[in-house]
């Protein structure tokens, strides 16, 4: 009758919180922090009432128990430590969108908003790593025979705890290297960047891996420890807008002048140039070319990437339609 009583007051209290929490936060919400009340009452309440139910049926048993009531406390000891981390979890997630939800959308131009999104990310799933490990560690200690491992879980010490170390030191170096790249500063999501030649924008930030979608849409995934270990190019590591170049072996009797105008005049048409800079240079000579190279400014990688394809194209076929004789020959001389 006793745990009956506890149980029913338990539900009762928890259908009031339910109630009193659903209308204080309709009138606060009215205000200034409806954006956090709302969202944390909607995935909360589930978790919150389960651990009042759970915890109340808890306390409800005889603490030394005999027979089956014993083991029944004991899965209800179980079901408690698990719930509660669920709920840390759902709060981690609310706060984690929440958070997103505040930032500006434009993540082309804002460079802090892509650290702010690529930062929040790798330390939520780090505390909720952290959380799922401790509640691991609470459930084995209940046992007995296994009591140490999980003490050794929570303490990160013993033999046990130096085993797993060894054995998952990948993952773990990955790990502390994804929380190095997050606040290191070298790259966010969103960021254009060049690794083994290819280009791409960095889509997602993870522990232990930075998905990179390539321009030809494919995804490349690579491990954090690359970052921190290897070099790469950053095009819009301070602004979002990237110079892209093209380089084109003309003869040596091309009039640069000649291309120079012409050149202007593709990059002013095109839509793609931002109208900052561009320029048409000789950067290089051999014996049986030269090399002139044009640089023109774009809003983005993608943008950049299609100007150069338009201006290479144009250039080659400007070449190719009225000047042909610009175009690279082999001379050989002849001596009877």
């Amino acid at each position: 009758m006793r745990t009956a009583l506890i149980v029913l007051a338990a539900v009762a209290v928890a259908v009031v919180v339910d109630l009193v929490s659903g209308v204080l936060v309709r009138r606060v919400a009215r205000g200034r922090y409806s954006w956090l009340l709302e969202p944390l009452r909607q995935a909360c309440r589930r978790p919150a009432t389960t651990v009042l139910l759970v915890g109340a049926l808890y306390y409800a048993l005889p603490p030394e128990p005999g027979g089956w009531q014993r083991y029944l406390r004991h899965a209800i000891l179980l079901v408690l430590i698990a719930v509660g981390a669920w709920l840390v979890v759902r709060a981690l997630h609310v706060a984690e969108t929440v958070a997103f939800s505040r930032l500006p959308s434009d993540l082309a131009t804002s460079r802090r908003v892509r650290r702010a999104r690529t930062q929040i990310r790798p330390v939520r799933r780090l505390t909720v790593a952290v959380v799922t490990v401790l509640a691991i560690g609470l459930i084995l200690i209940t046992f007995q025979p296994v009591r140490l491992f999980g003490v050794s879980i929570l303490t990160s010490a013993g033999v046990v705890g130096a085993l797993i170390g060894l054995s998952a030191r990948t993952a773990l170096g990955n790990a502390f290297a994804g929380i190095q790249v997050a606040f290191a500063d070298g790259l966010h999501v969103g960021d254009v960047l060049v690794v083994d030649g290819e280009w791409g924008r960095v889509e997602e930030v993870k522990l232990t891996n930075v998905v990179i979608r390539l321009w030809d849409e494919r995804a490349l995934i690579l491990p954090t420890t690359y970052f921190t270990e290897r070099p790469f190019q950053n095009w819009t590591r301070d602004e979002s807008r990237v110079i892209g170049k093209i380089q084109i072996h003309v003869d040596h009797t091309a009039d640069l002048d000649d291309m120079r105008r012409e050149a202007r005049r593709l990059v002013e048409a095109s839509p793609l140039w931002d109208r900052d800079r561009w320029v048409l240079q000789m950067v290089d000579a051999t014996h049986q070319t030269v090399v002139v190279q044009v640089q023109a400014s774009a809003a983005d990688g993608a943008s950049a990437w299609d100007l150069r394809c338009d201006l290479r194209e144009g250039l080659i076929g400007y070449l190719r339609d009225q000047h042909p004789q610009w175009l690279p020959r082999t001379r050989s001389q002849y001596q009877p």
